[in-house]
């Protein structure tokens, strides 16, 4: 065990040896996502649904139980056992405090967040802990859970204010934690200004150093954590700290072409990864990829193409490890868990939750009321119309907005219609599907995200696997 920090390019620990973290991202646990465990629309929303539905206590009983369920010391040694040494631990400022009650602590919100840490450390692996979701919403997308499209993080100081609160009270109860690599202080900002997010990194710097003058702090790029260009050199205030990136490729999603490693495809990866690290190779910073990876094919929903679209995604993974490798760098794929989109273990159909959920699944797919990774195969059809309709209508000039060009024109339609307005309308549906269960009955729902309960995505956890090895033994 050692106090890991950042010198230069590097993570060291206490006795300047370098340390490379590799691991992946706790998504859908303290900060739940509508892909990987099955709802529909934002965190907040289900939740209220669900206590609405069925009673606070039950609805707190099953929320607590998945929390349980969702990584105990199984899911750390089977984790370890690939010889993975970090887990990313994304959590909502929700848990904390109560946008009706500012500023009271709930001492609550720490307990699987203290009991995480504490599974992960007694299996040697770090933890770096990651404000994903933060008062108002710092980015445009559902994770950020305030139920719409403007950030107004950036737009309320308050907002801002009580995020840099939080962080007081965090590193107040987790300074001297040896088994903490660091703080991520905010997932993915999108900041239009690009200046507000420099401005709330130096005030979260100052509250952080202020009271834990130890742990390493990484900051994400702006927009998606994927530009830093207008950062300028405002590092010079920032002691200890890495930078995040987040290197996702096109290459491993679904209605893009398709992945066969041509000297082309293999230039644009590379170049959109060093596109996203230039900065901090310009001067001398470390570097470490926050998020990545591929989405998978599901027999269920893509039948015989399952096989051959995933050893195409796998293509993808393989082809980034090698760049990564190269630069030794640090990294957490996205994600540990999930209900088999993305997870390196993932809910067997059999579980009681799958089986409940199993037709409202399959709607949700149809209808592509997911962003992450969607297929529109099946709604294509009703959007284009409205997406040409307004390229008719409205100026080129006036058709990127922010945060073009990752959201294009036609992301934004099919944000705001589907992704929003029409998954609003699936809330309650999800919640009634809880109706008349007994306590026992939910804890069967909840503990099918177990370890036990799970399968894994082997190919997946071999590459992994032998990628850790790789720079293990360099």
């Amino acid at each position: 065990m050692s106090m890991l920090k950042v010198s230069g390019t590097k993570i060291v620990d206490e006795a300047g040896q370098e340390v490379i973290l590799r691991g992946a991202g706790l998504g859908g646990w303290m900060n739940m996502e509508n892909f990987m465990t099955g709802y529909p629309a934002t965190e907040e929303a289900i939740r209220d649904a669900l206590t609405e539905t069925i009673g606070a206590e039950k609805a707190d009983f099953f929320f607590d139980k998945f929390l349980e369920y969702f990584f105990e010391d199984e899911d750390a040694v089977f984790f370890k056992s690939l010889g993975l040494n970090c887990i990313r631990l994304p959590f909502n400022y929700r848990h904390f405090e109560d946008d009706m009650n500012p500023r009271v602590l709930k001492e609550s919100g720490f307990k699987h967040l203290d009991r995480v840490i504490d599974i992960c450390a007694q299996h040697g692996i770090y933890t770096i802990l990651d404000l994903h979701t933060a008062p108002g919403g710092q980015n445009v997308d559902w994770h950020a859970d305030h139920g719409g499209h403007i950030a107004n993080f950036w737009n309320h100081k308050d907002h801002q204010d009580r995020a840099i609160w939080l962080w007081e009270k965090l590193a107040e109860h987790y300074k001297g934690n040896k088994w903490i690599a660091g703080y991520n202080p905010l997932n993915e900002p999108t900041d239009p200004k690009q200046t507000r997010v420099i401005n709330f990194y130096n005030q979260v710097h100052k509250a952080i150093r202020a009271i834990d003058p130890e742990h390493a702090i990484f900051f994400d790029g702006n927009t998606f954590a994927s530009d830093f260009s207008h950062f300028g050199d405002a590092h010079k205030n920032w002691d200890n700290t890495a930078y995040a990136i987040h290197d996702y490729s096109l290459f491993g999603f679904p209605r893009t072409e398709d992945y066969v490693a041509t000297d082309l495809q293999k230039h644009r990866m590379k170049r959109s990864y060093e596109k996203k690290r230039q900065w901090m190779d310009e001067r001398g910073l470390c570097v470490w990829n926050g998020e990545f990876g591929p989405v998978y094919a599901r027999r269920q929903y893509d039948g015989e193409e399952t096989d051959a679209i995933n050893a195409r995604r796998y293509h993808v993974l393989k082809d980034q490890l090698q760049l990564y490798n190269k630069d030794r760098l640090s990294w957490t794929i996205w994600l540990y868990k999930d209900i088999g989109y993305q997870g390196m273990i993932y809910t067997d159909l059999s579980t009681p939750y799958m089986e409940l959920f199993k037709d409202f699944l399959a709607k949700k797919q149809r209808l592509a009321v997911d962003a992450w990774g969607s297929d529109d195969s099946a709604v294509h059809q009703f959007y284009d119309p409205l997406v040409q309709h307004i390229k008719d209508e409205i100026p080129e000039k006036y058709q990127n907005l922010y945060p073009h060009p990752v959201w294009k024109l036609e992301s934004r339609v099919t944000r705001l219609a589907r992704n929003i307005l029409v998954a609003e309308f699936l809330v309650q549906e999800w919640a009634d599907h809880f109706v008349g269960k007994t306590e026992a009955e939910l804890d069967a729902l909840a503990a099918s995200f177990k370890y036990a309960n799970c399968l894994k995505r082997e190919d997946l956890n071999a590459i992994l696997q032998e990628n850790a090895k790789l720079m293990a033994q360099a």
